[in-house]
C-alpha cells in the first residue's frame, strides 16, 4: 500500500522485505509510491535520460573552457563557443521533450506487450554484462548500416545534415540531429533489447536502462573530440571512440560505426590519412602484382 511519501514507502517495505537489497528496496518503493505503473516508468525513464545526457555532457563543456587541455583536442582550432553549446543544449533539450518524451511515456505498455520485468529482485550482474554487451554489438551493426544509408544524397541532404553541422563535434552534440535521424537511429538503441526480450522472453528493465546509459556515455564521449593516453581504444583496439568520429565529422564520409570499428575496417570504410595510406599501398601492391 502506497504511504504519503515515497520515503514512508521505502520504510515500509523495507520492514517486510528484508531479503531485498537497498537498490531493490528504492526501487520497489517508487512503484509502490506512485501507484501507477506507467508513470512511474515514464518519470524514471525521462529522468535518467536527461540527468545521463547532459550530465555526461558536462565534463566536457568544462574541458572545453580550459586552454590545458587542447593539446588533446583532435582539431585544436575548432573550439566551440559558449553561444554554440547553450544554443545546441537548448534544441536537444526541445527535441528530448517533442520527440523522445512521448516515446518514453509508451515505454512500460512496449515492455509489459513484450515481457520485459520491471519486478525485483534484479537479475544477476553477470547476466546484466552479458546481454549489455550483446546490445552493443547488434546496435553497433543497425548504427553502421542506417548511418552510412544517411549519407546517401537525399538523405544526407534532408535529413543527416543536421547533425553534421558542427564539423568539430562535442559533446552535446552527440543528439543534436533531425527528430527522424534521432528516431531510426535510436531504434536500434531501444529496439534491440525489445528484440532480444520478445525472443528469449528474459530482460529485465534495470538492463534496459544500464544499456541505455552505457550507450549514451559512449555517444557523448565519441562526439567530445577529444584524445587522451587513457581513451578507451588505447585499451581495447576495436573500440572506436573520438578518434574514430571525430574524423568523420571532419571529413563527411566513413567511419560510419558506433561502438567498434570492425565493420569500417572489413568493408573499408575507414575514413583518414593513415587508412588512404593502406588504400594507396594496397593499390600499389595490385598494380605490381598485375604487371
Amino acid at each position: 500500500m502506497a504511504l504519503d511519501s515515497y520515503w514512508a514507502s521505502f520504510e515500509e517495505i523495507s520492514k517486510y522485505n528484508v531479503s531485498l537489497n537497498y537498490f531493490e528496496r528504492l526501487w520497489l518503493a517508487w512503484y509502490t509510491y506512485m501507484q501507477n505503473d506507467v508513470l512511474a516508468t515514464g518519470i524514471m525513464s525521462f529522468a535518467m535520460h536527461e540527468i545521463v545526457y547532459f550530465g555526461r555532457s558536462l565534463p566536457w563543456i568544462i574541458i572545453d573552457a580550459i586552454p590545458w587541455f587542447r593539446r588533446y583536442k583532435l582539431q585544436q582550432q575548432k573550439i566551440p563557443t559558449a553561444y554554440e553549446q547553450w544554443q545546441c543544449a537548448f534544441l536537444v533539450f526541445i527535441s528530448h521533450v517533442t520527440v523522445e518524451l512521448p516515446q518514453i511515456w509508451l515505454f512500460h505498455p512496449m515492455c509489459q506487450y513484450f515481457g520485459m520485468s520491471t519486478v525485483v529482485p534484479f537479475p544477476s550482474m553477470y547476466k546484466m554484462a552479458f546481454q549489455i554487451a550483446v546490445f552493443f554489438v547488434l546496435e553497433d551493426a543497425w548504427h553502421y548500416w542506417i548511418h552510412r544509408a544517411m549519407h546517401w544524397g537525399p538523405l544526407y541532404k534532408n535529413i543527416h545534415k543536421i547533425h553534421h553541422q558542427y564539423s568539430a563535434p562535442f559533446g552535446l552534440a552527440a543528439e543534436y540531429a533531425s527528430p527522424i535521424e534521432v528516431m531510426v537511429l535510436g531504434l536500434g538503441t531501444v529496439g534491440v533489447p525489445i528484440a532480444w526480450c520478445a525472443i528469449t522472453k528474459d530482460l529485465h528493465i534495470l538492463t534496459m536502462y544500464l544499456w541505455i546509459v552505457f550507450r549514451l556515455f559512449q555517444a557523448i564521449d565519441a562526439h567530445s573530440g577529444y584524445e587522451f593516453p587513457w581513451s578507451l581504444h588505447h585499451f581495447i583496439p576495436f573500440w572506436a571512440g573520438a578518434e574514430h568520429h571525430d574524423i568523420h565529422h571532419e571529413r563527411f564520409i566513413g567511419n560510419y560505426a558506433s561502438s567498434f570499428r570492425w565493420w569500417d575496417y572489413f568493408l573499408d570504410t575507414e575514413a583518414g590519412p593513415e587508412a588512404a595510406k593502406k588504400r594507396r599501398e594496397r593499390k600499389m601492391a595490385k598494380a605490381k602484382k598485375a604487371q
